[in-house]
């Protein structure tokens, strides 16, 4: 079964539906690509699909192994090429935790999982990523 189903709206605006839940998300082309800059670009997405995962693998490892994460957040900035094709050269990921004084070792189990999450590995390894953990 398909995971989505994309509709090109015109005027550089696209609407994904993701077909199991009906949840919508709007594309624009960035303002320095012709859009207009009124919702996520493509890239932003892909940028940012690269926070999400590592949250939501750091979300996982918390439960198994009996520590919490909630609040959490996690910023992201998407750094374009200057040269060559349009492109991402750059994700950067600054993590921002509630002080739950957690330990080393839970330190060591949200980095792991953080490096270790689906989209982090599909990313192209031309691609730098920058994480940064604060605590």
């Amino acid at each position: 079964m398909a995971t989505s189903k994309i509709t090109y709206n015109g005027g550089l605006r696209t609407t994904s539906v993701h077909l199991q839940s009906g949840t919508e998300i709007i594309t624009d082309a960035p303002v320095d690509n012709k859009g207009k800059g009124e919702a996520f670009s493509p890239t932003d997405l892909l940028a940012t699909s690269l926070g999400n995962c590592m949250l939501t693998i750091i979300g996982i490892a918390a439960g198994e192994h009996g520590f919490n994460i909630d609040g959490t957040t996690c910023e992201i900035t998407k750094i374009m090429a200057k040269e060559g094709p349009r492109r991402v050269a750059e994700i950067v990921v600054d993590f921002h935790f509630p002080a739950n004084d957690y330990s080393d070792k839970v330190k060591a189990i949200i980095e792991r999982s953080a490096h270790t999450c689906p989209v982090a590995y599909s990313i192209h390894p031309d691609i730098k990523k920058t994480v940064t953990f604060n605590y």
